[in-house]
């Protein structure tokens, strides 16, 4: 993508049919847990999501973002009782996160694909989440970044459509791949054109510019994940400065959950209390 599609993209604050921040609006944040910040306990069993449901509580987050990488399977017999269970904490799993690649270079391929982010959708609903965090996916070898752009819309257009029958908004995360950057993953939502399809915002998954990039998301945001590090202008790790992330969200009219995703190996000594200062930060906040 060169710097005239990149300016094109930024200067669009507001792009039809995007989920997105209306203009002037007040911005409502709530604090939440990503389960993937406790992967290592739920792929050993070490934890359950029933386990990861009493936790978020007992920290005082208003929701739960459910990444379902450990599910033990779909049925009724697990979801409706982890939806039940968190009512009864006044929890909301709001969201779950799924692995995707849309950047399937065959027809049929990406056909099987929005399939399989429909069969998502049937299971964010029995669990009342409104919100799917989806991957672009890789530039497939001997591909170039515009064809994988057009598999991913293509993908996602079929998906948008089922998801916004069951009034499920995807978030298409900047993670990497085909959404490397903002300017990038502006221009893949743009071309789905549909409101139930916005951005995953992640503000530690950037290279280098997160900062100005994070801003160029921010009024397109469904969703916001927030990390404990973020990388500078010159793509060095250095603290993820929260207070600056609210800033941005606030100024795009932002509504919706910040959701700590902690990546470090030492989660279980360490999210309990970022998920306090979370909780304060986004009270504080509005």
């Amino acid at each position: 993508m060169n710097r005239r599609d990149l300016l094109k993209y930024a200067s669009a604050p507001l792009l039809a049919g995007v989920a997105s921040a209306a203009p002037g609006q007040q911005p409502r944040l709530r604090s939440a847990l990503c389960a993937y910040s406790y992967r290592a306990e739920l792929a050993k069993k070490k934890m359950t999501y029933s386990d990861l449901v009493t936790l978020a509580a007992e920290a005082g987050v208003d929701g739960l973002d459910m990444t379902v990488y450990w599910f033990p399977d779909t049925s009724d017999s697990f979801l409706i009782p982890l939806r039940s269970l968190a009512y009864r904490h006044a929890l909301e799993i709001y969201s779950i996160s799924i692995r995707t690649e849309m950047t399937r270079a065959t027809p049929r391929e990406r056909e099987d694909e929005a399939a399989a982010i429909n069969t998502w959708v049937d299971t964010a609903a029995k669990l009342g989440a409104g919100h799917i965090r989806v991957f672009g996916g890789k530039v497939p070898k001997n591909a170039t970044e515009d064809q994988a752009a057009a598999w991913c819309v293509e993908t996602l257009k079929p998906a948008a459509e089922y998801a916004g029958k069951r009034g499920i908004v995807l978030g298409l995360e900047n993670h990497g791949g085909i959404t490397a950057t903002a300017a990038r993953i502006l221009e893949i939502v743009t071309r789905v054109d549909s409101p139930s399809v916005g951005i995953n915002l992640d503000t530690g998954n950037f290279d280098k510019n997160a900062w100005a990039q994070i801003e160029m998301l921010a009024p397109q945001a469904v969703n916001v994940q927030v990390k404990s590090e973020i990388r500078d202008d010159a793509g060095n790790r250095v603290p993820g400065d929260w207070q600056r992330v609210i800033g941005i969200l606030k100024k795009a009219g932002y509504r919706g959950y910040l959701a700590l995703e902690y990546e470090e190996k030492d989660a279980p000594a360490n999210v309990p209390r970022l998920l306090r200062k979370l909780d304060q930060m986004t009270r504080q906040s509005g």
